[in-house]
C-alpha cells in the first residue's frame, strides 16, 4: 500500500504531543478561564467581568443617577462591541439581574420598564427597557478618573477597561454572588451594607477583632425578599468563620382572625429566590394530591406587596401545626448554601470567612486611597507649576505681551527670559487675553497657599498608616449614609428566630386520613382497599392463594409486620400499594429474608402492649412503640423463630402446643421487654408452641371453631397452672387445627 500523505508547507508548526497531555492542557486553560472570567467574583469589588464591564460602559455613556435613561439595547451593544465579546442575551440577563430589587439587595442599575417580577416572569426585550446607574453603583465607580485602579487593554486592543473597580462599599457581601465553574462554585448571600460598614470600622481600629466580634454588628444575611433565618447563633458563627455552611430561611407569616372563630394565614415575605407563582402552583398541587390535608385553599392577593392567603381545612387546625407541615412540604422553607469561594487580589480562587473577606476589601481600599492620594499630589504639583508661571505673567505682563507680539517663536524666548519650564511656557501661551486681564496677585497667592497646605496634608497621609485607616473610616461613614438603617434601601429586611423545638408534626399533617383495608396473602401479596371491607369472602386473590391477614386501618397508620425470623417491619399506610389487581409482592417494599414469612400483621397503636411468642415456647410483653422500625431491614425484636404477636388485653394467658397440651397462667408473670428471647411460656417435651391467647378472667376463655362459631370453656381454671409448665390435654371440642382461631 502506498502512502500518499503529503506534508504541509509549514512542518515547523506541527507539534508531536500525546493526545491525553494535549487535552489536559487545553481543558485546564478552559477551566481557569471559566473560574476567573465567568464564575467567581473578585473579593475586592464583588463583581464578575460582565458586571464590571456593564457598569463601566454605562459610566462611559454618562448614565449617572441624575441623567436621563437610555435604552438597554444601546448599553448592551456598547458592552458587547467594546468590552465583552459574548452573546447580547447573556449581557442583557446580567443587566436585568443588577436592576431587580428582589434579586440583588442593593441594585446597581436603575431600570425603567418591565424588568421581570418575583413571580418568575422574564423581563421585556432590551429594545423596550431603559436603564441608568444607581447611587450604589456610583460609589463603586468613584475614583476611576484618579488612577485608583489599573486598566488593561480590551479583547481587541482598541480600548481599555478597569481590572477592578475602586468599590466604595463591600459589594461582595452586600449583594452576594453565585456561580458554577469547573470543579468549584460560589454561593454568597446578600447582607446589610450598613452592618458591613460597621464591621469594617471595627476592623480598621482593631485588626485583631474576631468573627464573633464582627457578628455583633453583622447579624447575618439580609435577603432582598426578607424572610426569617432560623439558625442558631452557633451555626451562623461557624458558617462565617469557615466560609462554608447553610442558612435555613422561612417565609414570614401571621394569623388573620375572621368571623365565627375562623382564621387564615397571611404570608407576607417569601424565602430568597423562591418564585411566587411556582410556590402557589406547588401548594395547589399538594392540595390536589391530598399531601397537605391540613391546608384547605391557597390564593394570591399580592399587589406590589406580597400577600399569600392560606386557608386551613378546619378551624380546629392549629396555625403552627399547619405552617410546620407546609415548611416541610414546600418552598416556604429553603436552605441557602454559603460557599464564599472568591478570587483574591492575585486572582487565585480560595474560600474566605467573613473577617478575611472584609480584610481583603479594606486592603483594596488602602491601595485605592494611596493611589488617589498620589494622583492628587501630581495634580497639585502641576497646578503649582502653572500658578508660578501665572504670577510671572502678572508681574511682567507688558514684557510677556511684547515678546508674544514680536517673536515668531515666543516660547523659547519666554523660557530664556523668565527661566521657565516647558510646561510653564506652554501654560502662558495658552492663557487667553481675557484671562490675563483678570489676573490678580492676591488670588494667585491664595490658591497657591491652599494647594501647598493640601499638598503637605496628603504627603503626610501617605506616610501615616493610622491616618490612612482613619481616612478610609471617614469615607465609609459617608457612604453609609446611602445605606443607613433609617433609609428605605438600608432598612434590614431579614429577621432572625432560633427554632429549637417546634410543634410535633404528626403524619396526619402530610397524609390525608382515609379508611383502608390492608390485605396480605399467604404468598406475600400486599394491597390496600379503600374503605373498611367487611366481606372478606369477596376479596379476590390469585389462584392457589388466600388472604392471611385482613387489617382495617387508616392511611395515617403505621403497619407492624412480624416476620418468622423475629424481625418487625414498619410500613406506612399510605405506602401500601393500591387495591387494583393482586397488589405488589411485600418483598419489594421490605427486606424480608429469603425463606422467611409474615406471622403477624397489625396497625401500630401508641402505648399498646402485645404478647410476642416464639415456636420454642418463649415470649414476653412488648410495647408497640418499641417495635417501630426506621429501616427497610426491620428491627430485631424476638430471638428465635417467631410465632405470633397478639394484643395483651386481659389478665391471663392461654398457650397450646402442637401436642395439644393447654396451659393457662396469669399475664403478670410475663416481663415487659423491648427485645430478646423472653421467658419460658410452656414446657415443650415434644413439638412446638402452636398458638397463644390473652383473655380476661371475668369473660372466660373462648375460641373459634372451624365453622366460625365462638365456643367457651367454662371450666378453664382446670388448666390453670404456673408459667413454664407442660399443661394438660386440650378439652374435647377444641379445634383440630390446634389453634384458638380455628
Amino acid at each position: 500500500m502506498t502512502d500518499n500523505t503529503t506534508l504541509p508547507d509549514n512542518p515547523g508548526r506541527i507539534i508531536d504531543e500525546p493526545i491525553g497531555e494535549a487535552l489536559s492542557k487545553r481543558y485546564l486553560a478552559y477551566a481557569l478561564s471559566t473560574i476567573t472570567s465567568r464564575a467567581l467574583p473578585d473579593v475586592r469589588d464583588g463583581l464578575k467581568p460582565v458586571h464590571r464591564r456593564l457598569l463601566y460602559a454605562m459610566r462611559e455613556l454618562n448614565l449617572d443617577p441624575d441623567s436621563a435613561f437610555k435604552k438597554c439595547a444601546r448599553v448592551v451593544g456598547d458592552v458587547m462591541g467594546r468590552f465583552h465579546p459574548h452573546g447580547d442575551q447573556a449581557i442583557y440577563d446580567a443587566l436585568v439581574r443588577l436592576a431587580q430589587d428582589f434579586t440583588v439587595r442593593f441594585p446597581l442599575i436603575d431600570g425603567q420598564g418591565n424588568f421581570g417580577n418575583i413571580d418568575g416572569d422574564n423581563a421585556a426585550a432590551m429594545r423596550y427597557t431603559e436603564s441608568r446607574l444607581t447611587k450604589a453603583a456610583e460609589s463603586l465607580l468613584a475614583g476611576l478618573d484618579e488612577n485608583a485602579v489599573d486598566f488593561r487593554s480590551t479583547y481587541d486592543g482598541l480600548d481599555r477597561e478597569p481590572i477592578v473597580l475602586p468599590a466604595g462599599f463591600p459589594n461582595l457581601l452586600a449583594n452576594g454572588a453565585a456561580g458554577i465553574a469547573v470543579g468549584m462554585a460560589t454561593q454568597i448571600p446578600p447582607h446589610n451594607a450598613a452592618e458591613l460598614i460597621d464591621a469594617c470600622q471595627i476592623l480598621l481600629f482593631n485588626p485583631d477583632a474576631s468573627t464573633q466580634d464582627l457578628l455583633k454588628v453583622v447579624h447575618g444575611p439580609d435577603f432582598p425578599t426578607g424572610g426569617l433565618v432560623i439558625d442558631s447563633p452557633e451555626q451562623i458563627l461557624q458558617a462565617y468563620e469557615t466560609g462554608r455552611g447553610a442558612f435555613r430561611i422561612r417565609a414570614r407569616w401571621e394569623v388573620e382572625e375572621l368571623a365565627r372563630g375562623m382564621w387564615r394565614i397571611i404570608v407576607t415575605e417569601l424565602p430568597f429566590q423562591v418564585p411566587k407563582a411556582k410556590l402557589i402552583t406547588d401548594l395547589a398541587t399538594l392540595i390536589e394530591l391530598k399531601k397537605a390535608p391540613l391546608l384547605g385553599d391557597v390564593r394570591d392577593e399580592s399587589s406590589d406587596i406580597i400577600r399569600l392567603v392560606l386557608e386551613p381545612k378546619a378551624r380546629t387546625v392549629e396555625p403552627d401545626m399547619l405552617m410546620e407541615s407546609l415548611f416541610k412540604l414546600s418552598e416556604l422553607e429553603v436552605r441557602f448554601s454559603l460557599n464564599m469561594n472568591v478570587l483574591d487580589a492575585r486572582q487565585a480562587p480560595r474560600v474566605m470567612g467573613l473577617k478575611e473577606a472584609l480584610d481583603a476589601f479594606l486592603d483594596h481600599r488602602l491601595v485605592v486611597l494611596r493611589r488617589r492620594t498620589a494622583f492628587r499630589l501630581d495634580k497639585i504639583a502641576a497646578r503649582l507649576e502653572v500658578l508660578a508661571a501665572l504670577l510671572i505673567v502678572y508681574l511682567n505682563l507688558d514684557e510677556v505681551i511684547r515678546i508674544i507680539r514680536t517673536q515668531d517663536e515666543p516660547k523659547p524666548v519666554l523660557i530664556k527670559r523668565f527661566k521657565l519650564t516647558e510646561t510653564q511656557a506652554e501654560a502662558i501661551l495658552n492663557t487667553r487675553l481675557r484671562s490675563l486681564r483678570k489676573l490678580e496677585e492676591m488670588e494667585i497667592r491664595q490658591e497657591e497657599a491652599a494647594l501647598r497646605a493640601e499638598q503637605a496634608g496628603l504627603a503626610a497621609l501617605l506616610k501615616d498608616p493610622e491616618g490612612q485607616r482613619r481616612r478610609i473610616g471617614e469615607e465609609l461613614a459617608l457612604t453609609r449614609q446611602i445605606f443607613g438603617p433609617d433609609t428605605a434601601l438600608g432598612r434590614r429586611r431579614t429577621r432572625f428566630a432560633e427554632i429549637k423545638d417546634g410543634p410535633m408534626v404528626h403524619a396526619e399533617a402530610f397524609v390525608a386520613r382515609e379508611p383502608i383495608t390492608i390485605v396480605l396473602t399467604h404468598k406475600g401479596w400486599l394491597r390496600a382497599l379503600r374503605g373498611h371491607v367487611d366481606d372478606i369472602a369477596a376479596l379476590k386473590v390469585k389462584d392457589g392463594d388466600a388472604a392471611a391477614f385482613v387489617v382495617q386501618a387508616e392511611t395515617t397508620d403505621r403497619l407492624l409486620l412480624l416476620a418468622s425470623d423475629g424481625r418487625v417491619f414498619t410500613l406506612r399506610g399510605d405506602q401500601v400499594p393500591g387495591g387494583r389487581g393482586a397488589g405488589e409482592p411485600i418483598r419489594l417494599l421490605l427486606d424480608i429474608g429469603e425463606g422467611d414469612f409474615i406471622n403477624a400483621c397489625f396497625p401500630h397503636r401508641a402505648g399498646a402492649k402485645r404478647l410476642v411468642a416464639s415456636k420454642d415456647g418463649y415470649g414476653f410483653v412488648a410495647n408497640d412503640d418499641d417495635m417501630l422500625a426506621q429501616k427497610r431491614s426491620g428491627k430485631q425484636v424476638l430471638s428465635g423463630e417467631a410465632l405470633t404477636a397478639i394484643p395483651a388485653q386481659g389478665d391471663h394467658v392461654a398457650v397450646i402446643s402442637s401436642a395439644r397440651k393447654l396451659l393457662i397462667f396469669p399475664l403478670e408473670d410475663l416481663p415487659e421487654m423491648a427485645r430478646g428471647k423472653g421467658v419460658r411460656l410452656q414446657m415443650l417435651r415434644e413439638g412446638h408452641l402452636a398458638d397463644a391467647l390473652v383473655f380476661a378472667a371475668h369473660a372466660g376463655l373462648a375460641w373459634t371453631d372451624a365453622a366460625g362459631r365462638q365456643r367457651a370453656l367454662p371450666e378453664w381454671r382446670d388448666w390453670l397452672g404456673k408459667r413454664g409448665q407442660a399443661g394438660k390435654l386440650a378439652p374435647k371440642g377444641f379445634p383440630r387445627s390446634g389453634t384458638f382461631s380455628g
